[in-house]
């Protein structure tokens, strides 16, 4: 520990309460966005699309004003936009229950705010969330970059990883105790439990965070417009982007689909967060020996093996609704196919995540190495802006909210189907994978010709 600063070791504790507080409201924000805001799938997967995607868009736009503010203002500003944001996610449905308080079985339960003129004010609330969120992503890397030296990098950047993923585990870890305890009220007070974190990690930087490595090395807006530009004119990688935005949008729906697909098809006995909690477990207990496994090969072959994986995992997850309704090991089988498709996830993004930065850096100008590799993060930006608005016309479709049934026989009948919603995944998987072995052929033949018409000229 004496080998890295103060400063590191406080961003890093922030980091894993801003996670813990993100994870724990984002893996079921669909769910609350329907029963507690009373939104529709499609219109609750929209604002989740919007809301997720901007997230990944604003970061670098976002890091040069934090360069010129400093990071220690910048993280005051942006834990104090999260936890206003998260109170006002968990207050104003508190102020209008009246709006949306209704008999569903033996329980009191929020069933939305559909005839509130409020419902709409959970956007402004979202931004504040949005806005704090970007500062976070682009400043806390900014510090673990600022405060390892060369020797220590790679071990500063590895906690740094650590410390996102055990904030993730614990956050979705909060979210299934506290719905089955206290229904859909446990999703409006788990944004009082998210505000509380932030409000900590508010609290910490304001009187611990303290570093002067923060300032003069940014670039400007108007860097960052003529860099997005010269990107946008790279066709090889934006090509890229696109096709390996194919793999995160099947990814996604561990967010998008996911929650609502476990809790409608096996009842509020599920666990959703903990299902989604298999990801960061198998990621971080696999991704170095994935690593060190595909040191020799390319990159873009590392890649095409994590993209060849992924339909077959949404594959897994449709047989679920398939096998019948012996319990395997203890769980539904729905539940149990989910967590094999989320294994199978798991190990595919330790193929394609480390070695794309690799690839993205390489293919950039030199110089330009950081900037361009802010720029990697927009298939995120694209993956989840689809992600979830195709969940949500998918959910309508074949897996609607029980709620909107009078009886267990419709229901059934309506849900027959509902495993067709990841057949279009395995389609979008497999579309994804052809087209990264297209693109490595096109790529390596274009390599090859330039190397031949080299040493011709020579």
């Amino acid at each position: 520990m004496a080998k890295f600063s103060k400063a590191f070791w406080v961003a890093n504790t922030v980091e894993l309460l801003e996670r813990l507080a993100y994870y724990g409201v984002f893996i079921v924000l669909t769910i609350y966005l329907s029963n507690v805001w009373g939104f529709s799938d499609v219109q609750a997967g929209i604002i989740s699309g919007i809301f997720s995607a901007c997230l990944y868009l604003l970061p670098t736009f976002l890091g040069a004003y934090a360069d010129k503010i400093g990071f220690r203002s910048s993280l005051i500003v942006a834990f104090s936009l999260l936890t206003l944001g998260y109170v006002g996610l968990g207050l104003l449905p508190t102020l209008n229950a009246s709006a949306g308080l209704v008999e569903y079985g033996e329980t009191t339960v929020l069933t939305g705010l559909t005839e509130s003129y409020l419902q709409w004010s959970i956007l402004p609330v979202m931004l504040l969330i949005v806005v704090g969120g970007a500062f976070i992503k682009s400043v806390i890397s900014g510090t673990v970059a600022k405060e390892t030296t060369s020797e220590n990098r790679a071990r500063g950047f590895s906690i740094f990883y650590m410390m996102v993923n055990i904030g993730a585990f614990m956050g979705k870890s909060v979210v299934d105790p506290l719905r089955k305890s206290m229904g859909d009220r446990g999703l409006i007070y788990l944004n009082f439990f998210a505000a509380t974190m932030t409000l900590c990690a508010l609290i910490t930087v304001f009187f611990l965070y303290k570093s002067t490595k923060n300032a003069g090395e940014g670039k400007s807006f108007t860097e960052i417009g003529r860099g997005l530009l010269r990107l946008c004119k790279n066709v090889r990688l934006i090509v890229l982007i696109l096709i390996v935005s194919g793999f995160w949008i099947v990814q996604g729906q561990m967010y998008a689909t996911m929650p609502k697909y476990v809790l409608r098809m096996i009842g509020q006995d599920a666990s959703p967060g903990w299902y989604a909690n298999v990801n960061p477990l198998i990621v971080v207990v696999t991704v170095n020996f994935i690593t060190s496994l595909m040191k020799k090969r390319s990159a873009l072959t590392s890649m095409t093996i994590g993209m060849l994986i992924i339909p077959f995992s949404a594959l897994a997850m449709s047989f679920g609704n398939q096998v019948g309704s012996v319990y395997i090991l203890g769980l539904h089988p729905i539940a149990f196919m989910m967590i094999i498709g989320i294994i199978m996830q798991a190990i595919a993004e330790g193929f394609i995540s480390p070695r794309y930065f690799e690839y993205f850096s390489l293919q950039a100008p030199k110089g330009e190495e950081g900037l361009f590799l802010g720029f990697s993060q927009l298939h995120s930006f694209f993956s989840y802006l689809f992600a979830f608005g195709i969940s949500g016309f998918l959910l309508e479709r074949f897996c609607p909210d029980p709620r909107n049934f009078t009886s267990a026989e419709a229901y059934s009948a309506a849900t027959v189907h509902a495993h067709y919603i990841w057949y279009v995944f395995v389609a979008i998987g497999l579309i994804s994978a052809m087209a990264l072995l297209l693109y490595g052929y096109l790529t390596s033949k274009t390599r090859n010709g330039l190397r031949r018409n080299t040493q011709q000229s020579a």
